[in-house]
């Protein structure tokens, strides 16, 4: 009996939903896309309208022959690839490869992986949505042009292996001008002056918060100095405050909507210190099918790339039966989520949820990893938490006036849990309990605590607080964030530390040039316009090929500029600690196909190279291991000297050996030191870290500039002022 053959991207769900269709399908994987571009040339006629010249993709032949093969028994062929443009322009290209009827119904999509959700699916095919292919076609092309052009420009100029992309250069600029910021931020003195009040022995916290003015009006101030603290304390009484107010309201805490691919990435990285790719890696498998015990391959998430808050009819009706039946009528109130300026062409799907509620995360907990429970786990509380009661807190605040110097102190205590109950991760709120006083009643002062502060610049980015800026600012769509992080950190062009995305000297040296020549296009609101104009494409609204060309020209512009105009850039060598064995030069690091290496400087004439990871013979010391008494040795390694235990590797205790310069930190005025990244990058920081967390991947001086008054840097052998370059 002939079959009917149902085509999806991966093995993973080609088993899923194979379980569901039965004996009369046969379910087969393309294993992502089958055509593509060329890597080997630009693959885009300019000439001819920008059509791309798609070929087979590499080592795809087996899988292509089989598809072909399967394809001339069945009776029928459906394409059942993702339902995002990225799915459909699969399709596509599978039904050029297959010689398929581009007319036919025979795309059939589904938002969750469900028996129900598949057999409808199957009962409800369409035509492929050419619109869609046009948008993913055209995003392709943009991403090639400047890829392919920009990138050998950076090798010419610069070094080979070097890249630019339209959205990963946006992402690098962002991250490079917070680290501007953050090294041009001059630090300002300011003071806070808490006062700890005692009534009936309990002890709590009154905090300075202004003055009140002649009509009785109160005005918020700052206080900046020393100065200005004393002078609040000199006219204050020291011995007790004056209860001038008390406030009491009921203060309610909404539950937070479904996730978003963006929001689910952002959430993991800050409550389960997840990678972005990370996220999306777990949520795939999720998505595709996890093998239940009892149940075989289920998929427990919807689809998990959209920017929709939507929620289907039925999962409100599910979702609300189980939130009444486990918690009480009480905590069920029905939420319905907008987002704004919504983008249509990306409110297609769900937001992602659990495909079942009554599949709570201990349930299944025992068929899923650690990191799969984790993420499932975030993933279902979140859904049923948005369709449940605000949490309602009682607050308090007692306002404290002392020869008209006001104090202020507030108190919550939660009343209701409501969302809470299912979906209260430590926000690091927590219940603060004011005793019962009255307006006109006068207490105790315990302690005055004046304290002198400095403004902090503005935090680097995380990989979560990047992402949101890109959703913000239309930068990229869900399925870019992850890709564009993974692609900036590969090329070094960002490291990242204790969480934090830090540019490199080449991050921001390849981000400088790219600003300089190509402005017009390395900038976020030029490629959230872009966005914009490939989901006008999505919608049949505009053709592709006129934002190409439009594109092009400008850019073509910038390009001719930019290579007529660069010099070329040396680029110094890392000298290593390590010598050469033949000929005793210090060896320096190259990059290869297989990562760094140590060559001799003196190639061609010596061919000597080393492991990057090779180190020299240990210096005996007078230091002991403070673990089990021996003799420490001093080894050299990729970041600098080190202490190690002479009994290793019976002991493994090692200590980084601190090497200071000359410079005080800006900040705190403690020593500056040199210091690592993971991968061996230099860069220097505050010994007072973690209380003081200044880097600087140049060297800084105890020179000031005379112009700005800022801290100088040593940056190409050259004293300069990281402000104004003087």
């Amino acid at each position: 009996m002939e079959k009917k053959l149902v085509i999806v991207e991966s093995p993973a769900k080609a088993k899923t939903i194979g379980k569901f269709l039965g004996n009369n399908y046969t379910v087969k994987a393309s294993v992502g896309h089958v055509r593509d571009l060329p890597k080997s040339k630009l693959g885009i006629n300019i000439d001819n309208n920008f059509e791309p010249d798609y070929i087979t993709i590499r080592g795809k032949g087996d899988v292509i022959k089989e598809l072909k093969k399967e394809t001339k028994k069945a009776k029928e062929v459906f394409l059942a690839t993702d339902p995002d443009r990225e799915g459909e322009a699969i399709s596509w290209h599978l039904s050029k490869l297959l010689n398929l009827d581009e007319n036919s119904q025979n795309r059939i999509e589904f938002n969750e992986i469900t028996k129900d959700a598949i057999k409808k699916a199957v009962k409800n095919p369409r035509k492929i949505n050419t619109d869609l292919v046009d948008a993913q076609q055209a995003r392709r092309v943009l991403d090639r042009l400047v890829g392919y052009n920009i990138s050998p420009l950076l090798w010419r100029k610069i070094e080979k292996g070097l890249s630019a992309g339209r959205v990963q250069s946006v992402a690098l600029k962002l991250i490079c001008d917070r680290e501007r910021e953050i090294s041009n931020f001059v630090s300002e003195e300011y003071w806070t002056l808490d006062v700890e009040l005692i009534e009936k022995k309990k002890k709590f916290i009154a905090k300075y918060y202004g003055i009140m003015k002649d009509d009785g009006k109160i005005s918020k101030l700052k206080l900046k100095n020393e100065e200005e603290t004393n002078a609040v304390l000199n006219s204050m009484d020291k011995s007790a405050l004056l209860v001038h107010k008390v406030d009491k309201t009921r203060s309610l805490k909404k539950p937070y909507p479904p996730f978003t691919t963006s929001s689910l990435q952002q959430e993991a990285n800050k409550k389960l210190n997840f990678s972005s790719k990370k996220t999306m890696m777990i949520a795939q498998q999720l998505y595709e099918g996890i093998n239940i015990k009892g149940e075989g391959s289920v998929g427990l998430v919807t689809y998990i790339r959209t920017d929709s808050f939507r929620i289907s009819n039925e999962a409100h009706q599910n979702v609300k039966t189980y939130i009444s039946d486990s918690f009480g009528d009480n905590y069920y109130k029905f939420t319905e989520y907008n987002k704004k300026n919504k983008v249509e062409a990306q409110d297609a799907h769900e937001a992602i949820r659990p495909t079942s509620v009554d599949k709570s995360p201990e349930k299944i907990k025992d068929s899923l990893s650690p990191e799969q429970y984790k993420l499932y786990n975030l993933i279902w509380r979140r859904f049923v938490s948005s369709q449940m009661k605000e949490a309602e807190f009682d607050i308090t605040t007692i306002t404290f006036n002392s020869n008209k110097n006001i104090f202020k102190s507030s108190g919550s205590i939660m009343q209701f849990d409501g969302y809470k109950r299912v979906y209260n991760y430590s926000d690091g709120s927590k219940d603060v309990t004011l005793p019962n006083i009255n307006e006109g009643d006068l207490i105790n002062i315990s302690k005055l605590l004046p304290e002198k502060h400095f403004t902090n610049p503005p935090a680097r980015y995380t990989e979560a607080t990047l992402i949101k800026v890109m959703e913000v600012l239309g930068i990229g769509r869900p399925s870019t964030y992850a890709p564009t992080i993974i692609t900036i950190t590969n090329r070094e062009y960002v490291v990242k530390e204790k969480n934090f995305l830090m540019p490199t000297e080449m991050g921001l040296l390849v981000d400088e040039l790219l600003v300089k020549y190509f402005n017009n296009i390395i900038n976020d609101k030029f490629t959230a316009g872009l966005e914009n104009k490939l989901d006008a494409v999505a919608n049949g609204n505009v053709d592709w090929h006129e934002i190409i060309k439009d594109f092009y020209d400008e850019f073509k512009v910038s390009l001719d500029v930019a290579d007529k105009e660069i010099e070329k850039i040396e680029i110094k060598e890392e000298v290593s600690t390590e010598k050469c064995d033949n000929c005793g030069e210090f060896m320096v690091v190259k990059k290869g196909r297989f990562g760094k290496f140590l060559a001799c400087p003196n190639y061609p004439e010596c061919k000597t190279t080393k492991k990057l990871n090779q180190k020299e013979a240990a210096e005996e010391t007078d230091i002991e291991c403070e673990l089990c008494g021996a003799k420490m040795l001093k080894r050299k390694g990729r970041f600098g000297d080190f202490l190690a235990c002479s009994k290793y590797p019976e002991c493994k205790n090692t200590k980084q050996i601190v090497q200071k310069i000359d410079a005080a930190c800006p900040r705190c005025g403690k020593d500056i030191v040199i210091k690592f990244t993971k991968k061996g990058r230099r860069f220097f920081g505050c010994s007072g870290y973690p209380d003081c967390d200044f880097i600087s991947w140049n060297e800084p001086t105890n020179q000031v500039c005379k112009t700005c008054g800022n801290q100088m840097i040593k940056k190409n052998d050259e004293i300069v002022c990281p402000k104004c370059e003087k």
